[in-house]
């Protein structure tokens, strides 16, 4: 049986960690607005030139733009890239996307074109990097500070190597951020730009639109396509950086709700043991009394 000395002890460092809990909840609480509201805010236009480009792609030949050409059987190799989070303490956020990006690599890995890996976070790195994978891109620490910037550095490097057809096709997985208690796996393909089926485009009125291009199809492409791919990375980031604050507080809480449950199971026991000596103290006393 504990002591009571062990006991308090213990007490103690609970309440400490209790408070670091609380303050870390916090802490993810406040950057988790400003998260949401970044993310809330690039939807809308991310999903509308998704939309368009992915239609209007279908209407031109693949050879008007090189990241519109699908690539030769054989030629290339799958590129995966893995957001994870730089810290822990956020549940299974990093786990979630470890095990998806696993299953991914053993589905889409040939004995001819093993699969190479782009890396954004630190968890990500440590797991990846100590397995033997070849990554091409590695980035940490820019979950601090997240800017276009950091979209654009990455989503040029996805670019080139699809480019110089090293990359026969290039995915992206990350955490979507669906609400605070909820966040959804999602794998997506960058390059080639997924193109729509001729029902799909034609929509429920059953007619295909076509456009008029001003200036041509190709200089259009040229700057418009090397933008979405850098608008899709960026949204897909800042999915993660929301989803990384809402299991990050959410963990918090339930680790906030857990000690407090832990500290009254302690100090209901350690009463219990406090009663117990203080009763075996008094017969002590008593039978000592008798006795004389």
């Amino acid at each position: 049986m504990p002591s009571l000395i062990d006991l308090r002890r213990r007490i103690r460092a609970v309440k400490s960690t209790q408070q670091i809990t609380k303050a870390m909840k916090m802490i993810a609480a406040s950057r988790l607005k400003r998260a949401q509201d970044r993310v809330i805010g690039a939807r809308p236009f991310a999903q509308r030139m998704r939309g368009v480009l992915n239609g209007l792609v279908t209407r031109v030949d693949s050879s008007t733009h090189p990241l519109l050409r699908v690539p030769e059987p054989g030629e290339g190799r799958p590129l995966l890239i893995v957001l994870t989070s730089d810290r822990g303490l956020c549940g299974s956020f990093n786990s979630n996307i470890i095990k998806a990006a696993g299953q991914h690599i053993v589905e889409h890995t040939a004995a001819t074109a093993p699969i190479v890996l782009g890396l954004v976070g630190r968890k990500g790195r440590e797991f990846f990097g100590r397995r033997g994978f070849e990554i091409v891109y590695d980035r940490v620490n820019i979950f601090q500070k997240l800017s276009f910037a950091d979209a654009q550095s990455l989503a040029d490097a996805v670019i080139e190597e699809f480019i110089s057809g090293r990359a026969s096709r290039v995915d992206i997985i990350y955490n979507e951020f669906k609400s605070v208690i909820s966040q959804r796996v999602v794998t997506e393909t960058l390059l080639p730009i997924p193109r729509e089926s001729i029902e799909d485009a034609a929509g429920a009125g059953g007619v295909v639109s076509d456009y008029l291009y001003e200036p041509a199809p190709a200089e259009i492409f040229r700057e418009l396509l090397p933008r979405y791919v850098q608008v899709q990375v960026y949204r897909a980031l800042l999915e993660s950086n929301a989803a990384f604050f809402a299991a990050q507080m959410t963990a918090m809480d339930a680790a906030t709700r857990n000690s407090t449950e832990m500290i009254d199971n302690l100090t209901l026991y350690m009463n219990k043991v406090r009663q117990a000596a203080i009763t075996r103290e008094i017969i002590e006393v008593v039978s000592g009394a008798s006795a004389t």
